[in-house]
């Protein structure tokens, strides 16, 4: 310890440029978990491996790749499906609702503490603990009475919405959308063999019919972790936006600026493949 408190290792650090470039970059970094240089060395490594096997040519991509990344299956990147203008819209939505600080809305306490503490300060709470009263007088599961209990106090308006296990959260949510609510964005991939794909299916089509950009996969597969996973990529837009590497305004010409154009086509075929598969549920 030095006279002034401080350890041998911090002392020795204290206006050394490199450990302070390294330190801003560990606090910038908006990887969840990714806080050590060899933390960060296997998260960049990954991603790296996964850039060669899915397309980097649009902000849609980089949630296709998290997909990937999160389920480790190069093949869920074609069970991706985005509601709004275009495919990136969620994106770019999902961008600006984090660098205003809306609120992030989980359904259960799983998502919620995958949901990365850092590149954001958007306040973040799960619906599941609400709704009490309205499950046991109607019957409907705990998740499902606590999205309509949280919307019946506003909370999802423009809200950063994740749904990761329950379909009956989704069924609810695209009921309280029928009915007026507008999140800022809707990332929604509940898992399972009972109304799972169901309820994407109906989430997607109120979505789209409301204006209500969403990011859904199709099938039976997603989850609590891929949900986060997903979230956290939005967040990670964000912070890219806030460092200036990145914008998501759209261009003159309608393409949003910071997505880069293939004169092959890469990004509208990736587009169209994403759009023009069959669901498959």
């Amino acid at each position: 310890m030095t006279t002034d408190g401080a350890t041998p290792e911090e002392s020795r650090d204290e206006g050394d440029p490199a450990a302070d470039e390294e330190r801003d970059a560990f606090e910038e970094y908006a990887d969840l978990g990714a806080t050590t240089e060899n933390a960060m060395e296997i998260a960049e490594t990954s991603m790296d491996r996964v850039r060669e096997i899915v397309p980097d040519e649009t902000l849609a991509d980089r949630i296709r790749q998290k997909s990937v990344h999160a389920t480790g299956d190069p093949e869920f990147q074609h069970l991706m499906r985005f509601t709004g203008t275009d495919d990136s819209e969620p994106v770019r939505a999902g961008a600006r609702a984090v660098l205003d600080e809306r609120p992030i809305v989980t359904d259960i306490t799983m998502v919620k503490e995958g949901i990365t503490g850092r590149g954001h300060d958007c306040p973040v709470r799960k619906a599941i603990g609400n709704g009490a009263e309205l499950a046991a007088e109607t019957g409907m599961t705990r998740t499902a009475a606590s999205v309509l209990e949280l919307d019946s106090e506003g909370v999802y308006e423009d809200a950063i919405t994740v749904v990761g296990n329950a379909p009956t959260a989704a069924l609810a949510l695209a009921d309280c959308i029928e009915d007026g609510t507008r999140p800022a964005v809707v990332v929604a991939t509940p898992v399972g063999f009972v109304k799972a794909a169901e309820s994407r299916t109906r989430l997607r089509e109120v979505a789209a019919e409301h204006g209500v950009p969403t990011i859904t996969n199709v099938g039976r597969r997603g989850g609590s972790g891929l949900a986060a996973g997903l979230a956290n990529e939005l967040v990670h837009v964000a912070s890219d936006v806030r460092a200036g590497e990145l914008s998501i305004e759209s261009s003159p010409a309608g393409r949003p600026s910071g997505e880069r154009s293939d004169p092959r086509g890469g990004a509208s075929e990736s587009a169209e493949r994403s759009s023009g598969e069959s669901d498959g549920e």
